[in-house]
């Protein structure tokens, strides 16, 4: 698989946006709270994957996906939030729930492949 293709590279390209989309949501708007949820949550899921790398066993490394995932969910959850209260337009809800949406779909083959290795 191109790495391009991977939740790796997919999470930090993910993370970058989230970063500035912060950036907008603090300068722009002047919102300090939802901002800072997305941003804890957006960027925590290619972290964990990058700690999942290097997980001790297959557990290990299954435990962080589904933290990955996780946070994932967390960021949708922030994204329709922002939408809903007019933090953010349609297209960039849109475009950014898409990607988001994406990293679930990864983690959750991620996780069910690994289970069932287990």
């Amino acid at each position: 698989m191109e790495y391009e293709q991977t939740a790796k590279f997919k999470s930090k390209k993910f993370a970058v946006r989230i970063v500035n989309l912060y950036k907008y949501l603090c300068n722009d708007k002047k919102e300090y709270v939802l901002s800072k949820q997305i941003l804890r949550s957006g960027t925590s899921i290619g972290a964990n994957i990058a700690e999942a790398e290097c997980g001790i066993s297959k557990k290990d490394f299954l435990s962080k996906i589904y933290i990955a995932l996780k946070e994932c969910v967390e960021t949708i959850y922030w994204l329709d939030l922002l939408y809903e209260t007019g933090y953010i337009d349609e297209r960039m809800y849109l475009s950014m729930k898409s990607d988001c949406d994406e990293l679930r779909r990864m983690l959750s083959a991620t996780t069910k492949t690994t289970s069932e290795q287990i």
